[in-house]
């Protein structure tokens, strides 16, 4: 072969080499771009959800137990109230009754009403919340800044047709093109919990999980999860935690929906005469009636003041009145069931949206609270 033959075929390998190579290096960018495709979420709703769990090292080294704590407060909205909002939305949608352009109409304590107002502003919905106006004011606030219509009401019995749940029902009935949510009755409740937040506790804890413990304000999230929990394995124990003037505690201790705040003659103690919010309730709801509990503790507002101070001390975390009661909750579980085992709740709220009532001294030793001194969160003792 003469050389300028040799010199051809040299070119002509090293061409195809460079062109296999900048086939290869195309084949692995677009491998690269697909990849983080996946990873990007669609909108609002593609944030819901898969939210992370961390072990809370103060409680699991004082009660000898692993406790983990999902933290919902982690999805878009802050709170895990997305996952049953974005259900509902799309519930009414597949069934036909939400039109575009049509109204949202709810009755919530307000975490619920922000997720609904978050996703609708997305969708072009509007969006009408009916809520107590006992509730912290950033919630109204926020509400309003998502563009939504807030309408205010004097707490009340569920009884009674000013009852903000009845209230809502009564707008969306009265309003063209709006749908009235109903989160404390809807399925798509029970079933968002029972289909995602449930198989990602099993999946995050590797099934390794002895107890699950969190409160209940629809009863849809402890209903869900129990259920699920207990089909994988039914050895499972589920606690709920429950507030003062909620009848919920007495339900699960002696099949009775009764709280001592609601006899007759009594000075009745509305269930949202309490720090916690969003949490507890004087009835059973569809959702709640599928729940599978084991028992339950009554959490008082002092334990769930304390332990807000305690994990903001030891675990930097600012947590809002339920996910306090979880966490005191948690630790109940944990002595009943002695160390070793490993516990999971729910971390549902962060701290910023209770700066008027739940972390605001003044009020809340205007409630005849105390305000936790450094020394008194060298401990759980407060937990009783």
């Amino acid at each position: 072969m003469s050389q300028v033959n040799r010199t051809s075929v040299a070119y002509a390998c090293a061409a195809a080499a460079a062109g296999a190579a900048a086939v290869s290096l195309w084949s692995y960018r677009r491998r690269k771009r697909q990849r983080t495709r996946l990873s990007i979420a669609e909108g609002y709703t593609g944030l819901i959800g898969n939210t992370p769990m961390v072990r809370l090292h103060s409680l699991s080294d004082a009660t000898g137990c692993d406790i983990f704590a999902k933290v919902e407060f982690l999805n878009p909205g802050g709170t895990g109230k997305d996952r049953l909002a974005a259900a509902m939305i799309e519930a009414a949608e597949a069934a036909g009754l939400l039109k575009p352009g049509g109204t949202v109409v709810e009755g919530t304590s307000g975490s619920t009403g922000i997720s609904l107002a978050s996703i609708c502003r997305a969708r072009g919905f509007r969006c009408v919340i009916v809520m107590p106006d006992d509730q912290a004011g950033e919630k109204k606030a926020m509400l309003e800044t998502l563009g939504a219509t807030v309408v205010q009401v004097k707490t009340a019995a569920i009884a009674s047709p000013e009852h903000y749940v009845n209230a809502a029902r009564r707008i969306a009935a009265e309003t063209l093109g709006a749908v009235f949510m109903d989160q404390f009755e809807t399925s798509a409740n029970f079933n968002v919990h029972y289909a995602r937040t449930a198989p990602e506790i099993w999946s995050q804890t590797g099934g390794a999980l002895d107890a699950f413990v969190m409160g209940a304000g629809t009863g849809g999230s402890i209903a869900g999860v129990s259920a699920y929990l207990k089909e994988r394995r039914r050895g499972i124990r589920v606690y709920l935690v429950d507030p003062p003037g909620s009848s919920l505690f007495n339900r699960v201790k002696f099949g009775v929906c009764y709280a001592a705040q609601q006899a007759e003659r009594a000075v009745r103690r509305h269930r949202y005469d309490t720090l916690a919010e969003g949490i507890g309730l004087d009835r059973v709801t569809a959702n709640f009636a599928k729940a599978t509990i084991d028992d339950a503790f009554a959490i008082s507002d002092q334990e769930a003041v304390t332990m807000a101070h305690y994990l903001l001390r030891h675990e930097g975390l600012l947590l809002g009145s339920s996910s306090a009661m979880n966490a005191a909750g948690a630790v109940k579980a944990a002595r009943q069931l002695g160390s070793g085992h490993t516990i999971v709740t729910v971390l549902c709220d962060h701290g910023a949206r209770y700066a008027s009532r739940f972390w605001n001294r003044a009020f809340v030793e205007g409630r005849g609270l105390q305000w936790p001194e450094p020394d008194q969160l060298l401990s759980l003792d407060f937990v009783t």
